[in-house]
């Protein structure tokens, strides 16, 4: 049996990075996946789903061309090539990673890795025989699949999740998507960007439940100007695979035919067939428990990424792999926290967010000052022909520190990481204003919608 300092069970993005970084604090380590390395970020999930945006994108452009006063008559959509890129990207990048394993002279196991004891994993694969290996500590990294509900099963043919929706042979004249979270969003977009037909079913008041409701109100309406349908408050009572199409009923007894359904109603944990009850791991809500170190109740067994629960984000797990690597080595990280973990929203336009949204801020009994500033005012919006949504900011009226950010528009994806770092500090209203942004910048907006809190706004 080969011996070990550290097994990671997963090879996603909390997986990999572990071990990485395990190997860089000199442990020995083994990484045991039975499919790609990457997890389903990376093969089937945020990389590729971004590929496929990017081809979206450059479609509007092309589009919009004429603003530019670029003149293309004629141009064609080659389906096939859309996919395939996203794909070849996908497997460039996990190959990417056998080499940093290799590189960092990392065991690379293929096969499904289950506990046999708190020491011990079996490594299962259909073409070799069971191993066993042990180490003197264990990561499990098993990540999440997408959920269903009883009354609506995805059959991979009419019914299908994200994974069959990056990969459909020829592009749908009409598709509804179940969900309106980033997952729904996101395809959303990308099918209305090539001309399918998109109606979007969401059982709560607004669509991107978990953003501020500006944000989320200000989406609907661009893509409602687009032609997308949103249906929200609205629950679905059946989807049927009729052949050549399904048919979606709604409990108000409203029926929509289209060729597809997107399930898109979340994610769930994979806890099962694990070796979890061997050794007496605690789950709660389908969700492994562990610390502010990710420890589970077996001390040196750690858990993270999707396996222990939502924000089910691949930045938040790489960051957990290395507080529980870290925390392996003795190294005394900081445990890990919860409440700056930025999110973001693929769609056209951007969105993302880090802190307390306005709503929340409120119920949590704080006094605040709010700011928005609209990227049609800036120069560099204006410029790049992409002046949609806003930059809100949320601070603290008693000591002034920001606590939350949430941006619609043009880049958010790269500009909310100004607001994160802020809130890591403490930052406050003045030092903010104090701050000389570069112009002209997307990140004025930040600056600008801080002012606009004061009332002290130059430009709107």
């Amino acid at each position: 049996m080969k011996k070990f300092d550290l097994i990671i069970i997963g090879g996603g993005p909390g997986g990999y990075v572990a071990a990485i970084r395990a190997a860089q604090l000199k442990l020995k380590v083994a990484i045991v996946e039975d499919k790609h390395l990457g997890g389903i970020c990376l093969n089937w999930g945020c990389i590729p789903t971004k590929a496929l945006l990017k081809n979206a994108d450059v479609l509007h452009t092309i589009q919009n061309a004429a603003l530019y006063g670029i003149d293309i008559k004629d141009f064609t959509v080659n389906w096939k090539m859309v996919i395939k890129r996203s794909r070849d990207i996908s497997k460039r990048l996990s190959k990417g990673i056998e080499y940093l394993l290799k590189k960092n002279k990392i065991t690379h196991i293929s096969g499904r890795g289950e506990l046999i004891s708190n020491t011990q994993v079996v490594v299962k694969s259909e073409n070799e025989k069971e191993k066993k290996i042990s180490a003197k500590n264990i990561i499990i990294s098993t990540g999440s699949r997408p959920k269903y509900f009883p009354n609506i099963i995805p059959d991979a043919k009419r019914i299908i999740t994200s994974r069959e929706a990056m990969i459909l042979k020829e592009k749908p004249a009409s598709i509804v998507i179940i969900g309106a979270g980033a997952i729904g969003i996101e395809f959303a977009h990308f099918y209305n960007s090539f001309g399918t037909k998109v109606t979007i079913i969401e059982s709560m008041t607004h669509i991107l439940p978990n953003e501020d409701k500006d944000v989320a109100d200000e989406l609907a309406k661009i893509f409602n100007k687009r032609g997308i349908e949103i249906i929200t408050g609205e629950l679905v009572d059946s989807v049927e695979n009729q052949g050549g199409n399904i048919e979606v009923v709604l409990k108000s007894k409203e029926k929509i035919i289209s060729d597809y359904a997107i399930v898109a109603v979340g994610a769930q944990s994979n806890i099962e067939n694990i070796g979890l009850e061997k050794v007496g791991i605690k789950t709660k809500y389908g969700s492994i428990l562990v610390n502010q170190y990710l420890q589970t109740n077996e001390e040196n067994i750690f858990a993270i990424g999707d396996v222990v629960g939502p924000p089910m984000l691949a930045h938040k797990a790489s960051r957990e792999a290395i507080v529980a690597v870290e925390k392996i080595a003795n190294k005394d990280p900081e445990p890990m926290k919860y409440d700056n973990i930025p999110s973001c929203v693929y769609s056209n336009p951007e969105i993302a967010s880090v802190g307390l949204t306005e709503k929340k801020a409120l119920e949590a009994g704080y006094k605040i000052k709010v700011g928005k500033f609209p990227f049609r005012a800036l120069g560099k919006s204006m410029a790049s022909g992409e002046t949609d949504g806003f930059v809100k900011v949320i601070y603290d009226e008693k000591y002034g520190e920001m606590i939350g950010c949430h941006i619609i528009g043009f880049e958010a994806t790269n500009l909310i990481t100004e607001a994160t770092i802020a809130r890591r500090l403490e930052t406050t209203w003045h030092e903010v204003l104090e701050t000389i942004h570069p112009h002209p910048t997307l990140s004025e907006g930040l600056l600008e919608a801080t002012a606009d809190a004061l009332g002290e706004a130059i430009h709107i």
